[in-house]
């Protein structure tokens, strides 16, 4: 097997893992924002433990750290937003809605970086939104869910495209090291201050502490730095084209865990096909008009 043949099967396993977390987070017992807690804690030791094991220098600039470090705080908003919206509505439901991804930055992305906003980005846009509100009018009762969803759609492209500028200054692997300790910090902050930090649960069944140590270390530590390490031999396109691959996967997932509880109505299967094929048509277009 050559190498980008390899590197396609770790990135479609990658994806793959990316969309177990939507069945973690359902069958954990705690809440969206302990779990989270839980999540940046095991990551964050299992990737300085990685740093060690591989004699890595992550020295950074003081101008860096308190980059990184607020970029954490969107980071952990972004999953705790995710996870509570699964608690709240269905799987499905939040994987569809965290495809709009593209469509805020689409958005974004311009407005941060200062740049013009191209028509085939808006009408891939436009069908996104009219894929949401389909879901939107025929899944009325996970409304809330469709929300958080959304809103945690719209923190992963803000930290996404802000990533994007960093990763041209610095590997990829330190920036998601710091910005995990910066989400643990902010999380710890906050739950300091709401004083829910003190009645912390720790005492944990078995089960939940299998899923949250797989949450931790398959599905973030070990998972991003394989995803990390295909992206030199693959392009950006081929890339694109299977992370979005990710909705896919979570839903098929969570049907074969939680069968009827994630069936829904036709309305929203032809939204979320409207969404998913915006999603793989938006790297085809942005491929060919860069090509042009």
């Amino acid at each position: 097997m050559d190498a980008t043949k390899k590197n396609l099967l770790i990135l479609h396993l990658t994806v793959f893992v990316w969309g177990f977390t939507g069945v973690l987070g359902k069958v954990i017992s705690i809440d969206a924002v302990p779990m989270v807690w839980y999540r940046v804690l095991i990551a964050s030791i299992t990737l300085f433990a990685w740093f060690i094991l591989t004699k890595k220098n992550i020295k950074i600039t003081k101008k860096q750290f308190i980059q990184f470090f607020l970029t954490g705080g969107l980071v952990a908003i972004h999953w705790i937003f995710f996870f509570h919206a699964i608690k709240v509505s269905t799987v499905s439901v939040t994987l569809v809605c965290l495809s709009s991804f593209t469509l805020f930055t689409a958005i974004l992305e311009p407005l941060i970086k200062k740049q013009a906003i191209f028509i085939g980005d808006i009408l891939i846009g436009l069908l996104i939104i009219a894929g949401i509100y389909m879901i939107f009018k025929f899944e009325t009762q996970y409304t809330l869910g469709i929300i958080f969803g959304l809103l945690a759609a719209v923190a992963s492209s803000l930290f996404s495209t802000i990533n994007s500028t960093f990763v041209q200054k610095s590997e990829p692997s330190i920036i998601g090291f710091y910005e995990l300790v910066g989400g643990f910090f902010w999380i710890t902050l906050y739950r300091l201050y709401d004083g829910s930090l003190l009645n912390m649960p720790f005492n944990l069944g078995s089960k939940d502490w299998f899923y949250i140590a797989i949450l931790g270390t398959l599905c973030t530590s070990i998972a991003y730095v394989a995803g990390v390490s295909v992206m030199r031999t693959l392009s950006a396109f081929r890339t694109a084209l299977v992370t979005n691959l990710e909705p896919v996967y979570g839903i098929f997932l969570a049907y074969i865990f939680f069968k009827d509880k994630e069936q829904m109505t036709g309305g929203f299967y032809i939204g979320s096909a409207v969404i998913l094929a915006s999603v793989f048509l938006y790297p085809i277009y942005k491929n060919r008009k860069n090509c042009l």
